[in-house]
């Protein structure tokens, strides 16, 4: 066995050894994410059921799916990191990006249920809500939670530039805003008990259910439309354009074109087409080639880069891009 063999497995097993560690700190925030929602979800339901609060109902109903995405995101993430197959050759990371769209339908699908119920609770029927002691303590503790684990989310996410986890703690980044709203929807209904206006505050925590169903239905849209470009191979903004001056500025490179970018999960796949001039020997054509390879992996993190290499005895002018 020669040097360079023992240094390429030696480097291989650091490799392997790096992606091992990143699954495992992936999948343990996943888990406990999940944990958090059981909590959440049950605590939010047994008192939104004793006070009859929607907004407390609402926000039960919003965490009891957030429960659900984050089981699906705990799965995503564990088929996600599995390496490249026969049958899967780009490797399985759009599932990632599957599960973020299964996070926006049901977002949505709480969106209208929440609507509904607090316009039939706005104009329709009465019914008495109770802003006890456990509510506030429900909600309050909600939010701590919710900060605690969007934080923990994002730092992962980020680290491993996971669209999954992001999307997880965009989920926990809502509930805090939505458990806001209820927390002023439950002191509006406590002022008009304790002022006895509890006519005129009554429909306020109705009110503060629909500031929910407001910023849900915003982070679907966001969430939505970035999880469809992602599954629809739209090139990253601004990424296709800086790895075209990153290849035409590596020197030996006369020209780049059919540049293709596309996203699956936390990796990004390059194509890319170099041309040389057509007097180098093939040994320095591919060193040039490589070292284009090297440079775009620096720049683009996680990128899966293949380099193609085309003689050319005049400049390629200005080649066509994909993107």
């Amino acid at each position: 066995m020669n040097l360079m063999t023992v240094v390429s497995t030696a480097q291989k097993g650091v490799s392997l050894d790096a992606a091992a560690s990143a699954s495992a700190e992936k999948q343990g925030v996943a888990l406990s994410s999940v944990l958090a929602a059981v909590v959440l979800t049950g605590s939010k339901l047994a008192v939104g059921i004793l006070t009859g609060s929607l907004g407390l109902l609402s926000e039960a109903l919003h965490s009891g799916l957030d429960l659900v995405a984050a089981a699906v995101t705990y799965l995503a993430v564990r088929i996600a990191d599995r390496p490249a197959d026969a049958d899967h050759r780009y490797g399985h990371g759009k599932v990632e990006n599957i599960s973020a769209l299964f996070e926006t339908m049901l977002l949505f699908i709480t969106c209208f249920w929440i609507v509904g119920e607090a316009v039939q609770r706005l104009f329709f029927k009465a019914v008495e809500v109770e802003a006890t002691v456990w509510s506030f303590v429900v909600i309050v503790g909600s939010i701590i939670i919710d900060i605690s684990r969007s934080r923990a989310l994002m730092r992962v996410a980020k680290k491993h530039n996971s669209q999954a986890l992001e999307a997880d703690a965009l989920h926990f980044s809502t509930d805090v805003w939505s458990s806001c709203v209820v927390l002023v929807g439950l002191v509006a209904v406590k002022v008009g008990e304790l002022t006895g206006r509890s006519d005129a505050l009554a429909k306020a925590d109705a009110l503060a259910a629909l500031g929910v169903a407001v910023i849900v239905i915003g982070v679907c849209w966001r969430l939505g439309k970035r999880t469809i470009d992602v599954l629809l191979d739209r090139a990253p903004e601004g990424v296709a354009t800086a790895i075209e001056a990153t290849a035409c500025a590596t020197p030996g490179v006369m020209g780049c074109e059919r540049l293709r970018v596309r996203e699956g999960g936390n990796r990004t796949f390059v194509d890319v087409v170099v041309h040389v001039d057509a007097d180098v020997t093939v040994r320095q054509g591919h060193d040039v080639a490589d070292e284009v390879k090297r440079r775009i992996e620096a720049s683009v993190p996680l990128a899966d880069v293949v380099v193609h290499m085309e003689p050319s005895s005049a400049s390629a002018g200005s080649p066509g891009r994909q993107g």
